[in-house]
């Protein structure tokens, strides 16, 4: 293979994002810039919710004391957290210096998320061809092909769920995760023996593993549970390209690894090890094992197209990966870590991908192409029309009926009574998932954390279920208050507000009533 033709290739990889062609907008790079106008338009006209409450209360504590943070959700210390990560410490930066609240930096954060998401997605796919349209139809399949369940999860890619989970750090991880594997790619085919690189790659040389490692640190500290998936699929794609381990190569990737564990394991806000045996989040997470058919069965119209790419070569990147994800995600079931139900995203990304590929060959298609391209019309339709087409089709414009994302009531008339770090006990959904993002404690935090003793927040939430128990008695309640010092009830408009307390606001749209307890 002569040296122009080597170069040539590096040219084309390290200007994957320009298409090799400078003043002219490629395919992507146009529907790329399309999408992400129109899904910051779906994120921004929808109200925070879900967890986005967790992530604003954890700027807001780095906002108050960006050294030592206090617990997320509670009138307790923070160290030990492992929602202070690199990425978080850097919002609570920004906080401080623009005064934003922890609202709007999880606002702002959704757009350049998806950035990261949508540049990483094309680099990783021009990785894998040099086919225009594969990212494209990568955007597409990634959005649509999962299943006919609506699912909110933070981490799950579904255009339904980016309206929700867009601001999250999984968002970011995921996208941060795409760079890592489109970078552990161009390495990986350089060291491959069949070919010497002699272009630029742009990665800096032994410097440029480092580098990657820095990044799947980074990775691991920002979200732990998709750093499992992205250090899956980079153990995937170095194996996909080895035909042997020449004691260079093995001494490269040994430095990757010892980056990546230098960065997570001097992080000073939390000790990563203590997660490896947290069981703390499995639970909740249960039910997503249960759904996980109905979450995700339209991706399956992607098999052929891998089965197609294995039988080329069973070291196929996408192969190896698909089985290596599938392998996380079992272990998690066997294990009963139910929390590695969040990997499915990399489970369904080669399927996802591999389809994108295969469809983006030139014309004329044969029999199987043409039957395989018909089968992604349908899923996308069905997945399109079923699920999704609420997040970008506004009700006024409506003209089916198609369901929207969840709309979560504001809490700006309680939170504007409260002062930072007051604690409030609230019986209501949504002001539970909610009310810590202003600023206020409260006395039973929802999530589980390592920086609380679960045996702790177990008797801290026996506490509040007795305190709202409707045979409480004013001593009991006034117990729970001077032990938590609790300053405020925020209780929805079902719950009777007990005779100590005096009414300070209530919602016009929820009814629920903020009252004032405690001295």
């Amino acid at each position: 293979m002569s040296a122009s033709v080597l170069i040539r290739r590096a040219v084309r990889g390290a200007t994957a994002l320009r298409g090799g062609r400078a003043g002219r907008l490629t395919p992507y790079q146009f529907y790329g810039a399309l999408f992400w106008l129109v899904m910051t338009l779906a994120y921004w006209r929808i109200p925070l919710c879900c967890d986005a409450g967790q992530h604003a209360a954890v700027v807001e504590r780095l906002k108050a004391d960006l050294l030592h943070p206090a617990h997320t959700m509670a009138d307790l210390p923070g160290a030990g957290s492992p929602y202070y990560g690199p990425y978080a410490v850097a919002q609570g930066v920004l906080a401080r210096l623009t005064g934003l609240s922890g609202w709007e930096v999880v606002k702002l954060a959704g757009p350049v998320h998806l950035l990261v998401l949508l540049t990483g997605l094309g680099r990783l796919v021009r990785t894998l061809t040099s086919r225009p349209w594969a990212p494209v139809w990568a955007l597409l399949f990634m959005t649509l092909l999962w299943g006919t369940a609506r699912i909110l999860w933070s981490g799950y890619l579904g255009l339904m769920s980016m309206t929700t989970n867009l601001g999250y750090p999984s968002a970011l991880a995921i996208g941060l995760t795409f760079w890592a594997w489109a970078w552990t790619a161009t390495r990986a085919r350089e060291d491959a023996p069949a070919v010497r690189f002699v272009g630029p790659s742009g990665l800096g040389g032994w410097w440029g593993y480092a580098g990657i490692g820095v990044l799947y640190g980074l990775i691991l500290l920002t979200h732990p549970v998709t750093a499992a998936s992205a250090l899956t699929g980079a153990v995937a794609i170095v194996a996909s390209r080895q035909r042997g381990w020449r004691r260079p190569v093995a001494a490269r990737w040994a430095l990757t690894a010892a980056a990546c564990a230098t960065v997570a394991l001097t992080w000073p806000y939390y000790d990563v090890l203590t997660l490896v045996g947290d069981t703390g989040m499995d639970a909740m997470h249960r039910q997503l094992y249960e759904r996980m058919l109905a979450n995700s069965w339209l991706a399956l119209v992607g098999l052929p197209a891998l089965w197609l790419r294995a039988r080329r070569s069973a070291r196929d990147p996408l192969v190896l990966m698909f089985l290596l994800e599938c392998l996380l995600v079992a272990y998690g079931w066997v294990s009963g870590h139910y929390t590695y139900a969040r990997a499915l995203w990399a489970v369904l990304v080669p399927l996802q991908f591999a389809l994108a590929v295969e469809l983006a060959a030139p014309r004329p298609w044969h029999r199987a192409r043409r039957a395989l391209g018909g089968a992604a019309v349908a899923g996308v339709c069905v997945g399109f029309v079923v699920v999704h087409a609420g997040a970008v089709v506004p009700r006024s414009v409506d003209p089916v009926g198609f369901t929207q994302p969840t709309r979560w009531p504001s809490y700006d008339w309680a939170a504007r009574h409260i002062g930072p770090g007051e604690v409030v006990i609230t019986d209501g959904y949504f002001a539970s998932h909610a009310i810590a993002g202003y600023g206020p404690n409260l006395a039973a935090p929802i999530w589980p954390d390592p920086a609380l003793d679960e045996r702790e927040r177990e008797r801290r939430a026996a506490d509040v279920r007795a305190y709202l128990a409707p045979g409480s008695t004013r001593a009991e309640r006034s117990a729970v208050v001077r032990r938590y010092h609790v300053r405020w009830l925020l209780l929805t408009r079902w719950h009777p507000v007990p005779e100590e307390a005096v009414v300070v606001a209530w919602s016009r749209r929820t009814g629920e009533v903020l009252a004032r307890v405690g001295g």
